[in-house]
């Protein structure tokens, strides 16, 4: 059974509106009125992970726009585009396209791993960068050629290497999604409720989003045996010139916490290295208010 895309057209204290960006149109849904924050979700998720921050950041005088990323929720699903260097300019289109020359780029996860690259890829348009659940690229790679704990933590991505099983298994039920959400949060809090797992089952129902959601993580695997992989790696390495925020769950069973320092040694500006005790992977609903008031606090020392 699929779902149809309107289904993450959610109600509540913000609006849904669709931006024409970089040859593709993304659902955005934005708050609240002052300097722009723009949130990217991660895997296996979408813009709703924010919905409390969204509330928080509004409050405290800033525009919250959280969009779906290329291929998830209501944003396009086209058959390429699933790289990093695509997904900067997609985020940087999507900031121009909202009317605003600037932002600061929060991400989660997959999001997170984006946003660490805005200042490198596309820094005219990043004010500054917070990342959860997602040290540095570099960081992550070292970490998962190195850490056995982060090799076995990151073992799923290998499976999402297999062409069309993983989507099949999304597809036919939430029993994959589940599992992730499960096994990524912490196993002391109460994450994820029944509900939880519904609405991001049923997320990954939607047509193609299962396929396009694999293909950002295959971009990862190919390219590390190809010449644009070491080439990434390669660009990245240059220092970050924005200040940065990382916040990182003790419990992550998707991102071990001992394997994410070292981030710093890329920033040789403003650099905050904060860790959320009891809480995993899904920070921003494991303990959202905490993460809420961690990205205010940071936001507003940035004015």
């Amino acid at each position: 059974m699929s779902v149809d895309a309107s289904f993450v057209n959610i109600d509540g204290p913000w609006e849904h509106r669709f931006v024409s960006a970089n040859g593709a149109r993304f659902h955005v849904a934005e708050t609240g009125e002052g300097p722009l924050v723009l949130l990217l979700h991660g895997f296996p998720q979408f813009w709703y992970t924010w919905r409390h921050q969204m509330v928080a950041l509004a409050e405290a005088g800033f525009r919250a726009a959280a969009m779906d990323l290329r291929g998830y929720g209501g944003s396009d699903k086209p058959p390429r585009g699933y790289d990093t260097y695509t997904a900067t300019l997609d985020a940087a289109s999507v900031i121009r396209a909202l009317g605003e020359q600037d932002a600061v780029v929060v991400g989660q996860g997959l999001g997170g791993w984006v946003a660490w690259c805005m200042p490198v890829f596309r820094p005219e348009v990043t004010r500054g960068v917070a990342s959860l659940s997602m040290p540095h690229p570099r960081i992550m790679r070292h970490a998962t050629w190195t850490n056995p704990e982060q090799r076995r933590a990151s073992s799923w991505i290998a499976g999402l290497q297999k062409p069309f099983v993983p989507e099949r298994e999304m597809a036919r039920s939430h029993e994959y999604v589940e599992g992730l959400l499960r096994s990524w949060s912490s196993p002391f809090g109460s994450y994820p409720e029944s509900e939880d797992v519904a609405r991001y089952g049923d997320a990954m129902r939607i047509p193609f989003v299962a396929h396009s959601a694999a293909e950002h993580y295959r971009w990862l695997g190919r390219s590390s045996v190809r010449p644009d992989g070491p080439m990434f790696m390669r660009r990245i390495r240059r220092a970050i010139r924005v200040p940065v925020l990382q916040l990182q769950g003790t419990d992550d069973g998707c991102v071990v916490a001992a394997a994410t320092h070292g981030s710093g040694a890329f920033v040789p500006g403003d650099y905050r290295h904060v860790k959320i005790a009891g809480a995993g992977h899904f920070l921003t609903e494991e303990a959202p208010d905490r993460v809420s008031a961690g990205l205010t606090t940071w936001l507003g020392s940035l004015a």
